[in-house]
């Protein structure tokens, strides 16, 4: 039988197309469907590319047949996914005269002798532009109607032709006695790819958008904080936090985001040792950040487009926009773009320099260094956010109110190592809630998202509320020396110029974590964190404290199952307040993420 079907391979394309006819609708449905872009946190399609050259997928042994044919039915929706896409976005191919023209073509391969007799004997394949055949792909129906097509009006201009020695009676035996030997097979294949088309019309006729998709998450967590004043002005409590991302793509190669949220979660209250309250956002939990309580309502908190313009990246954000949206934090495992499956603090998440400001505006990300240079790939982000993008009152608005512009140099240097340069400059008006308020701008009731008061403080003078520039410059790098640890670390600084008597300030921040993945079971992660949220010395008119505020924490990320996991972690603080004079706190969470 082996014999038989591959000495069909050498005489004629019509035996194959008559192979694969009833076969074309499934194997349609393994064309590559869309994958999410993380780094651009932005799912980028690619549509399938049409290419006769995957017309030989079928000639590989029976038995991988018989195999391929057993489709995991939790497959279905990819397979009516890649189904639907059929036909887009068609590449055009180029005729080659030659085998040796497609550079990943080899004479050891299983079908280079019938790939040789098809191209050289009938000249109806084709190739990609690039001199690729990309023979273990595999193919749509159209891709396999063009190489048919073609290889048919070939044989047919032979036939027409008298060309007896290339058409013989021998090959028209042979079809028949193929077509009689897999009519079980056909039968078969046929039966699957009339239950999947069923399947396709029912899905299609109650699916709730063809161009949308829901991601969503949900979070559960117990937490408490103890040590000293602050231990007992606060109790355990079970807060929790609900997104709900509808994903809209138009090109299959675009993202809109409408994201709905609603939870119930709030920060802790320091203290310090004469139970006073710390003017801090030391400890904030991702899950925690100003303006995530919204007391179980739901609102709209990020609304925003990602769209590729040539070789750029477009970020467009209507509001809810922060800048870790559109530029790499360097952070891996610890960055979930407080989400419930990274670090546990706001701190720890990222570097604090991403936090300031926030809101409506525009980024553009152009990448460089291809080809053989040293740095690659690399790019050059820049970015603009208005903290009060929507109100038209005097000094706010777009362009007038609180605002914060960023650019970064994004470097790789090989496949392990990712360093980022980064620079904001902000504008805080009069009333601003701090320097790290994640967009928070002038919004009645919010706080600052991390560091503390004397980082955040945009004025000495707190009765007047000053209005405040500030320049602020960051170095963050990742190092991956395997695929067991993962190394990030970042630096800050932040110079503040005041409007008012004696405003002007600097901060710092550092930070370094290690992570190690698949810690005892795939897609466990334990992380661990040191570093030193933003702070500031010596300032006159705010709160007294000149001891660095150092952070700790670590956490292990259990995964229950693809949609589950449980995080235990620890969060250590030490002089609460840049006060080594108050008692730390430690804050100790069992955080449940569910995914959908």
């Amino acid at each position: 039988m082996s014999h038989l079907l591959w000495k069909t391979l050498v005489l004629s394309p019509v035996v194959l197309g008559v192979t694969v006819l009833v076969s074309a609708k499934a194997m349609a449905t393994k064309v590559p469907a869309s994958s999410e872009d993380i780094n651009a946190k932005v799912a980028q399609a690619e549509a399938p590319i049409a290419s006769s050259a995957s017309i030989f997928i079928q000639t590989q042994p029976k038995n991988q047949q018989l195999v391929a044919q057993k489709t995991d039915d939790k497959k279905v929706l990819e397979q009516v996914n890649r189904y639907s896409s059929e036909g887009k976005n068609q590449n055009s191919l180029s005729q080659v005269t030659s085998v040796s023209q497609f550079s990943d073509v080899q004479p050891t391969d299983w079908a280079f002798q019938a790939l040789q007799s098809l191209v050289e004997r009938y000249g109806c394949i084709a190739g990609y532009p690039n001199s690729t055949y990309r023979g273990n792909r595999a193919l749509t129906r159209y891709e396999f109607a063009a190489g048919l097509n073609a290889c048919l009006d070939r044989v047919n201009e032979l036939i027409a032709t008298a060309t007896a020695d290339l058409v013989t009676k021998q090959d028209l035996t042979t079809l028949q006695r193929l077509q009689e030997e897999f009519s079980a097979e056909l039968a078969t294949l046929r039966g699957r790819v009339d239950a999947v088309e069923a399947r396709t019309a029912e899905l299609e006729a109650n699916q709730f958008s063809t161009t949308t998709k829901l991601v969503g998450e949900a979070i559960f967590a117990v937490t408490d904080i103890f040590g000293g004043n602050t231990g007992d002005a606060n109790n355990t409590v079970f807060q929790d936090r609900v997104r709900l991302d509808l994903q809209t793509s138009f090109t299959g190669r675009d993202v809109l985001h409408t994201r709905l949220a609603a939870g119930n979660a709030g920060a802790f209250s320091l203290r310090d040792n004469a139970n006073g309250v710390i003017n801090s956002a030391e400890g904030t939990q991702t899950f925690q950040l100003a303006g995530g309580s919204t007391n179980n309502s739901v609102v709209i908190d990020w609304l925003a487009y990602y769209v590729p313009i040539g070789p750029a990246q477009v970020y467009l954000a209507a509001t809810g926009g922060i800048h870790s949206d559109y530029v790499a934090t360097n952070n891996p495992y610890f960055e979930d773009y407080d989400g419930g499956n990274g670090a546990l603090s706001t701190f720890a998440s990222e570097s604090p320099i991403y936090r300031i400001g926030g809101g409506a505006g525009a980024a553009l990300t152009l990448p460089f260094g291809s080809g053989g240079s040293f740095f690659k790939p690399s790019s050059l982000t820049v970015g603009y956010l208005a903290s009060n993008a929507n109100n038209p009152g005097v000094n706010q608005g777009l362009l007038e109110g609180n605002y914060a512009a960023l650019g970064q140099l994004n470097f790789s240097v090989g496949d392990r190592l990712a360093i980022a340069a980064t620079y904001v400059h902000g504008y805080h008006g009069a009333g601003s809630i701090g320097l790290f308020d994640a967009g928070g701008g002038l919004t009645t009731g919010a706080s600052p998202v991390v560091g503390t008061g004397q980082a955040n403080s945009l004025a000495n003078n707190l009765t007047a509320l000053n209005a405040s520039s500030s320049n602020s410059y960051g170095v963050s790098a990742a190092f991956r020396p395997n695929d067991k640890l993962s190394i990030s670390g970042f630096v800050s600084y932040h110079d503040v110029t005041g409007f008012g008597a004696d405003d002007d300030y600097e901060a710092w921040s550092y930070g370094v974590g290690i992570a190690l993945p698949d810690f005892g079971k795939q897609g466990n992660v334990l992380g661990i964190f040191a570093g030193a949220e933003p702070y500031s010395f010596n300032r006159t008119g705010v709160a007294a404290g000149n001891d660095i505020p150092y952070h700790f924490e670590g956490f292990y990320k259990y995964r229950v199952s693809d949609n589950i996991s449980i995080t235990p972690g620890v969060i250590w603080l030490t002089s609460p307040g840049q006060n080594s004079g108050n008692d730390d706190a430690i804050i100790g969470t069992l955080r449940t993420t569910f995914t959908f």
